[in-house]
């Protein structure tokens, strides 16, 4: 399992230091009484955009390893929240998803790229929709929109400090809990400039 490791550096800053030596799990998060036997498990790449560690321990009680996640980084996901973030931003902002897609990865076929950037999108408009539900505001599950409310440039990293106790029923990527549906969904109209929307 994943649970949140808040810490305020950015993933440049977390290689250079090598936070996850300092990293520090004070209680399992199956039993915080204590006496699972808790203990140090190394730790794991995160491979994309750069190679850095995640501190790791395991629960034989639970039989489970638990992993200290930095904000940063998506989780169940590659990259970075930023990096999702500014994707979806710059979706909304072509005239269609072909030219999204073609703008956003060049370096890949277009149906690759359409898949690539569905995701993206799908995951975003997922957990916006339930966080406007649990945090009960008013926003339309869109970033600008979440933006404002919460007076947030990083609105995904923000929302994971602000929702922490929802995290481990949360959707990727910013939550740790499982997908809600099917890998992929299907895209609208590609000819729809609207289609970009995330409502």
């Amino acid at each position: 399992m994943q649970i949140r490791y808040p810490i305020e550096l950015t993933m440049e800053e977390y290689l250079e230091q090598e936070a996850w030596v300092q990293a520090n799990l004070h209680c399992c998060p199956f039993h915080p009484e204590g006496g699972c036997g808790l203990a140090r498990h190394g730790t794991y790449p995160r491979k994309f955009p750069e190679y850095c560690l995640v501190a790791r321990w395991y629960c034989p009680m639970a039989h489970c390893t638990i992993s200290l996640l930095p904000d940063f980084f998506a989780s169940r996901f590659p990259g970075t929240l930023d990096e999702v973030e500014q994707t979806v931003n710059i979706a909304q902002s072509c005239a269609s998803w072909e030219a999204a897609a073609e703008a956003l990865r060049p370096d890949i076929s277009l149906p690759a790229g359409l898949r690539w950037l569905r995701r993206r999108v799908q995951y975003v408009r997922e957990v916006l929709t339930i966080l406007a539900g649990l945090l009960v505001t008013k926003c339309a599950p869109e970033l600008e929109e979440f933006r404002k409310k919460y007076h947030a440039d990083h609105v995904l990293t923000r929302l994971r400090e602000i929702a922490e106790e929802h995290l481990p029923a949360l959707p990727p990527i910013v939550g740790f809990g499982p997908r809600l549906r099917g890998r992929y969904c299907p895209l609208p109209c590609s000819n729809n400039r609207r289609g970009l929307s995330m409502d």
